[in-house]
């Protein structure tokens, strides 16, 4: 059966969908040679050009309500167009579940989720609409925030994404519409210092980076208070997983991060149990990482009290 490959674009209305879209059909030349489909859940201010599209084959359908995603609707599309693929411009507002739990035709296969962010009012959505906006970011492959300026706070939003979705690629554009290539996340510490003596404010920060940039790290020293994960028979005697609680978007989102480390007193550890953990940071294969990734060397561990705020957050 051959694939037929399915491109998601998610984000609020006025992201900028609909002009990723056009770019990647007509700029890209996603469009030639291929007979396109086209869904669109919204009606936003920028509309395709119809004469653009007759010309490289495509069709385009719209849902008004997402109780219209049904397997009959879209097998409908399949036997009418029968594309070799398919664009959805995503309604930001619907629940993403009717659509990914669809039995879709045969052969049609989400390939790649874009989310498009207008990061003038990132902020606004993200506080007022959480929900909504970090379930895009979760299944999404490449997140872009447009309408970026100079004050455009691209640390802070680059960790709120990163906490749902640490493989998701991040892109940031600018106003004229050319990429930021050259962005490169400022850190509350001295990376390049040997020695990384990390706060509770800045832990869920040093996690995020040392997972997406781990060869960085290799040959540091870390120190860090710690919540030891060490249940009885699911780690090796001398491995332990010291980390911290953290909480991503609210309560009820809240995550254990840690890192695989190595000491030869593991088994000694208390399970959730507090201590303040110093070691050397190498870059190894792990089975927990199902790859390679920041594996910690431990050099002392020490007990220690409980801290009054257990959590830590990614801002």
């Amino acid at each position: 059966m051959e694939e037929i490959p399915v491109y998601l674009f998610t984000g609020f209305m006025d992201s900028g969908k609909t002009s990723l879209i056009s770019e990647t059909l007509f700029e890209n030349g996603f469009g030639r040679d291929s007979k396109t489909l086209i869904i669109l859940c919204e009606d936003g201010d920028v509309e395709l050009d119809e004469k653009q599209l007759k010309k490289i084959d495509a069709s385009v359908v719209t849902l008004d309500d997402v109780g219209e995603i049904t397997q009959e609707t879209f097998h409908k599309f399949h036997e009418t167009y029968h594309p070799d693929q398919v664009f959805i411009e995503y309604n930001g507002t619907w629940e993403l579940a009717p659509l990914l739990e669809l039995d879709a035709p045969d052969g049609w296969t989400i390939v790649q989720t874009l989310t498009t962010v207008d990061a003038t009012t990132y902020e606004m959505y993200l506080n007022n609409m959480r929900t909504m906006m970090l379930e895009q970011f979760f299944i999404s492959d490449v997140v872009i925030f447009n309408r970026c300026a100079d004050e455009t706070p691209k640390a802070k939003f680059r960790r709120s994404v990163k906490a749902k979705n640490r493989k998701a690629q991040i892109v940031y554009e600018r106003e004229d519409g050319s990429l930021d290539e050259n962005y490169e996340e400022e850190l509350p510490y001295d990376i390049d210092a040997d020695f990384l003596d990390i706060s509770d404010a800045d832990y869920g920060i040093f996690y995020l980076d040392a997972m997406d940039n781990p060869k960085k790290y290799v040959g540091k020293t870390v120190k860090y208070l710690a919540l030891i994960y060490k249940p009885k028979g699911k780690l090796k005697n001398d491995v332990f997983v010291p980390g911290r609680f953290a909480m991503t978007c609210c309560e009820a989102d809240i995550q254990f991060v840690g890192f695989k480390c190595k000491y030869e007193k593991a088994q000694n550890l208390e399970h959730r149990g507090w201590a303040w953990v110093t070691a050397k940071i190498a870059y190894e294969f792990a089975m927990e990482y199902k790859g390679k990734g920041p594996v910690l060397h431990a050099i002392q561990v020490t007990q220690a009290e409980k801290p009054e705020d257990e959590l830590v957050y990614f801002s």
